[in-house]
């Protein structure tokens, strides 16, 4: 197979669950749908395979959360279907 393979996740939070790391810090996580990093492999023409991780596009923005102003680190997945609500100063 030419280009690269994705392997699967398991992901712990459904749409409409509240947050997924309340209370927790990590680094490559969205804090709202529970995405992180995903594992795979560059697979060359010549059939060279090394390993890649696929980091999910974090952004760290204002968001209303339970009614309050909270900084988080959201993926744009979830700023692009409205699972949360930008808080414009």
């Amino acid at each position: 197979m030419l280009g690269f393979a994705l392997v699967s996740r398991a992901n712990a939070a459904g749409p409409g669950r509240d947050s997924v790391l309340e209370g927790k810090q990590m680094s490559a996580v969205c804090q709202v749908c529970g995405k992180g990093p995903q594992f795979g492999h560059n697979i060359s023409h010549a059939h060279n395979v090394t390993r890649k991780v696929f980091h999910p596009n974090l952004q760290r923005i204002r968001v209303r959360w339970r009614g309050n102003a909270k900084r988080m680190r959201v993926c744009t997945r979830c700023i692009r279907s409205g699972r949360v609500e930008k808080v414009v100063r």
